[in-house]
């Protein structure tokens, strides 16, 4: 009985009824001759309560389920599907709460459908996760009522459900697909012309516009009357390390995300086109020390690897040690590599303490230093200044926003590479510049 309680609430309409009742009884005292009607018109109302009980509660009419992925992808849109059956005899209005999980926040959540007599129905809304860990769902409530209306009965499906949110693995399946299909050097914001330097020798080709005159082939244009060069496949198996700081720079949020998330995102996209274009992927994160250190390789098994490391990295609110890191390259690391470093710097000065370790790391290895635009610094500056107050922010905005290029001028001064770069493009732009690293054999 008291299961029964539990599930069971009156709706809105009784109430009404039973209000519009209670003033015909009042007014029945005004008006005596009215009184007989006044109880029919209550008994039909208690038959209609009765008889929406016997209807909600001779069978159990609605079963649903939640379908689940086997995992979320990090700030993307996933799906969650919810499919229902209606086995009453009548159509159903129908109100779904599903109890999501706690990092959203969100007690609003519910959708209203109505659903006809001996019939299904599949329902998706997508959820866009923003911090990796597992996320636990709650029971999925189904309030149903009958067209008369009085009774609501409570169902509840899918207990306690939970599902780990990866790394950004739908973005991964995006650039794979373009991967496969040879599509990467045309994908971004500019065309990647490839020039192999490698002494792989592959073919001799008719010249044109933007080929290493270099490499012309001179015995080939004496025989043909026309310009033909040397083409060469582009150097393989060469390690391409990606190096995230997970200090508290990193900890930053844009548009929900913390930019050590998008630079997670990142690494997993980078290390899976690096290992489809026949290089070593692998990974390390730094802080007050550098660990979850995945090797550089080529082996079917090593994607998994990353995307579990990656999983598991979270910031520790330290200031990044960049002697560390440099000391920590130098005895782990004897293979010139390609090493992209997702970090962030907000000031020249901020440059300027960690310069000495990027020029000694740069040395030995080719370093590419991709740091991050501040998108809400870049809104400020274009928006009107109406008052005094307004033209103070925007004058702070603007010097913030220009000193971040000069922090490019003073790395391409010392011969180091950078990527500037807002969030949301990072992973594009990342791609772009290792495609130009192969195309200009710099590595």
């Amino acid at each position: 009985m008291k299961r029964f309680f539990k599930h069971t609430y009156l709706t809105f309409r009784f109430f009404v009824v039973a209000m519009i009742l209670v003033a015909l009884f009042i007014l029945a005292y005004i008006f005596p001759g009215l009184l007989n009607i006044i109880i029919t018109l209550f008994f039909i109302a208690i038959g209609l309560l009765l008889i929406d009980f016997v209807l909600l509660y001779k069978q159990k009419g609605i079963s649903a389920s939640r379908i689940l992925p086997e995992k979320l992808s990090n700030g993307d849109d996933n799906p969650i599907e919810l499919s229902i059956q209606n086995t009453y005899n009548f159509t159903a209005d129908l109100q779904l709460i599903d109890e999501m999980p706690f990092q959203y926040q969100k007690r609003d959540f519910e959708i209203n459908t109505q659903l006809k007599k001996q019939d299904k129905k599949k329902i998706t809304y997508t959820l866009r996760p923003l911090e990796r860990g597992e996320y636990y769902f709650g029971n999925l409530n189904i309030y149903a009522n009958s067209p008369i209306g009085f009774v609501i009965r409570r169902y509840q499906f899918a207990k306690d459900a939970m599902v780990p949110n990866y790394p950004s693995f739908l973005q991964l399946r995006k650039y794979m697909l373009l991967a496969f299909s040879n599509k990467l050097f045309e994908y971004g914001l500019k065309k990647i012309r490839r020039i192999g330097h490698t002494i792989e020798f592959e073919q001799i080709k008719d010249y044109v516009n933007g080929d290493d005159i270099r490499n012309i082939n001179w015995k080939a244009t004496a025989k043909r009357n026309q310009l033909m060069v040397n083409q060469f496949q582009d150097e393989r198996s060469q390690p391409v390390y990606s190096v995230i700081d997970k200090g508290r720079a990193m900890k930053m949020p844009f548009e929900g995300l913390s930019l050590l998330d998008y630079a997670i995102n990142a690494t997993l996209v980078i290390s899976n086109v690096a290992l489809k274009k026949q290089d070593k992927a692998g990974m390390f994160t730094f802080s007050r020390k550098v660990d979850n250190k995945v090797v550089a390789e080529r082996r079917p098994s090593q994607m998994n690897l990353i995307l579990e490391t990656l999983y598991n990295v979270n910031t520790d609110f330290a200031e990044s040690d960049f002697s560390r890191l440099y000391i920590d390259i130098k005895r782990s690391l004897t293979q010139r590599g390609l090493l992209l470093l997702y970090t962030n710097f907000e000031t020249l000065d901020a440059l300027h303490r960690q310069l000495p370790y990027l020029k000694a790391i740069a040395k030995h290895h080719l370093l590419v230093v991709i740091f991050f635009e501040n998108t809400e610094l870049q809104k400020l500056t274009k928006t009107n200044a109406h008052n005094t107050f307004d033209i103070f922010q925007k004058t702070i905005a603007e010097k913030f926003v220009y000193e971040k290029k000069l922090i490019v001028t003073e790395l391409q001064k010392h011969g180091i590479q950078s990527i500037l770069t807002a969030p949301e493009n990072l992973t594009i732009n990342t791609i772009n510049k290792y495609l130009e690293i192969k195309a200009r054999g710099l590595l």
